[in-house]
């Protein structure tokens, strides 16, 4: 094994240096080198927070357009004839009927309607939202929500013929789950192991830390530049950082004062085990000596990682992001900050994705508390179920009501931080691997492949569509669609490629235009005049 070969190998292993139940501890690959990276520009504090929403999101149930003939076509496919109740939501200004069984789309009531500024794109066009997303709703008309319709993975602009052309460039494994998450977040199927959050961190986390001295020359805050408060996957993984992971209410700490879990033991069982890993005697000396010290910077780097953030992390039952327990014994799960109204029997219920939330405003808190000097971050969050393909107005209501309520939180939290607003500063954005088939498979929808996204923050150009809303259209006696954006079972051709998404928000961390041409494979095969979607705010 060559050294080069082997240095990339104990990298990797830096990042699951706690073994076993602390894997999540991965930490960056910064921690081992002193390469300089991009700066972040003027210093100022921003972040992105993506919310992955897991399933494959129907786009045509969270985003409607509501003019009369899209109305109409919407109707035909999903209000069935036959007497049943169908999949298709109630026209704006419908009152929602709570004596409605729970897969009646009459329960939720009609849709709610949203302002645009009239783009000439979408002239004539009226649209509307689901009707479990009212704070989103209220967001959007305050001008802190856009919008971004059909949007998903290409290669290169794409038209029907192209779709149906053997030999025309596509993505890779179009339909399915695991691939097409991978390809939003890495833009190769599964199997990638670089994202391009990640690789935006790679750029960017040179200036985090910078002039704190708590390590050598801040690397251990550049550990923090990627986090994820639960499972992290692909997107936060670049070349040299890997995603820090945390708990939804703490930190898993590695180790602290010479101990790992309270063991000097086990300290230097963990310092011996990486010790294992260095070359065998026949490698020249200077090799080994390096490699070997290597080992002890990564666990040294690792036990200071947890040291520094465990002891400096912003209490969780406190305001703006908990109602302050008197006891002092908060527990997340009874906080009724945390729950959302369920759309199935009207109660309130622990939302996990406002907890995940709750954690990146801790860590965006810590950031400043400790004076960390860290000036980009990147976080992940999710949340599951939204593989609707049957029971749709039930689970997919329910879902929306989660998402809804957490993003309202997580504004609201923003607006309050201990340090003033912070909403300009964090840009939160919302992924799922696609959209779902305008058809509707009896009380549910299928794999399809463009969806809309939801783009939040005091940085965006709110009240808005961006992008082109597609245009819907009524299937033939042979299943055919005569929407130049559908495809099989209406479902949608994207016209807004992964790429021109993650341009825009790079841009607006502060990512080289050089940088980003490296990192988003297919973006030269996009009229540069529409790289920048524009909405966000320069």
């Amino acid at each position: 094994m060559s050294q080069h070969t082997r240095r990339q190998f104990l990298q990797r292993m830096a990042a699951l240096s706690g073994m076993g139940s602390a894997a999540p501890l991965g930490l960056s690959l910064s921690a081992l080198t002193e390469a300089a990276a991009q700066s972040a520009g003027n210093g100022s504090y921003r972040a992105l927070v993506c919310i992955v929403l897991n399933g494959g999101n129907d786009a045509f149930n969270t985003v409607l357009a509501t003019d009369a003939e899209s109305w109409e076509h919407y109707n035909t496919h999903r209000k069935p004839v036959d007497g049943s109740t169908g999949i298709a939501l109630p026209a704006p200004g419908v009152a929602a009927n709570s004596a409605a069984a729970r897969t009646d789309p009459a329960r939720l009531g009609g849709v709610l309607p949203i302002n645009h500024q009239g783009r000439s794109v979408h002239a004539g066009r009226t649209f509307a939202l689901h009707p479990a997303l009212p704070h989103v709703q209220s967001l959007h008309e305050a001008g802190r929500i856009a919008i971004l319709a059909n949007v998903g993975p290409l290669t290169r602009p794409t038209t029907k013929a192209d779709f149906a052309s053997a030999t025309a460039s596509k993505p890779a494994k179009l339909f399915s789950h695991n691939d097409q998450q991978s390809t939003w977040q890495s833009f190769h199927a599964e199997g990638a192991d670089k994202g391009w959050g990640g690789l935006m961190g790679d750029r960017l986390m040179g200036s985090n830390g910078s002039g704190r001295p708590v390590s050598e020359a801040g690397i251990i805050q550049r550990s923090f530049t990627c986090m994820s408060p639960g499972s992290a996957s692909v997107w936060l993984a670049g070349q040299m950082v890997l995603p820090y992971q945390s708990s939804t209410t703490g930190i898993l700490g590695l180790g602290s004062g010479g101990k790992v879990y309270g063991s000097s033991t086990l300290h230097s069982s963990v310092a011996a085990i990486m010790g294992k890993l260095q070359p065998d005697g026949s490698q020249p000396v200077p090799a080994r000596n390096l490699l070997h010290g290597d080992h002890q910077k990564v666990v040294q780097r690792a036990l200071q990682a947890s040291d520094l953030l465990s002891t400096s992390l912003a209490s969780g039952g406190v305001a703006p992001w908990a109602t302050p327990s008197g006891s002092g014994n908060y527990n997340a799960y009874n906080d009724d900050l945390l729950k959302y109204t369920s759309t199935i029997d009207g109660t309130l219920k622990t939302n996990h994705l406002a907890m995940q939330l709750q954690m990146v405003a801790r860590l965006i808190a810590t950031n400043t508390a400790a004076s960390l000097g860290i000036t980009r971050q990147l976080f992940m969050v999710s949340l599951g179920g939204f593989d609707t393909h049957d029971d749709q107005i039930r689970n997919h209501g329910e879902r929306l009501a989660q998402l809804n309520h957490a993003m309202a939180y997580f504004d609201a939290v923003l607006g309050s931080m201990p340090t003033g607003d912070m909403r300009a500063q964090v840009t939160t954005f919302t992924m799922s691997e696609f959209g779902r088939t305008f058809t509707s498979n009896g009380d549910g929808t299928d794999h399809g492949w463009g969806g809309h996204q939801f783009i939040m923050g005091g940085a965006v150009n709110g009240t808005e569509v961006y992008g082109t809303f597609p245009t819907y259209s009524s299937a033939d006696s042979s299943g055919a669609f005569s929407s130049p954006d559908q495809i099989q079972n209406g479902s949608l051709i994207p016209s807004t490629a992964v790429e021109q998404y993650a341009y825009t928000l790079g841009r607006w961390m502060g990512v080289s235009q050089t940088d980003l041409n490296a990192i988003l494979p297919n973006l030269g095969q996009f009229n540069s005049d529409v790289h920048d979607l524009g909405f966000m705010k320069t």
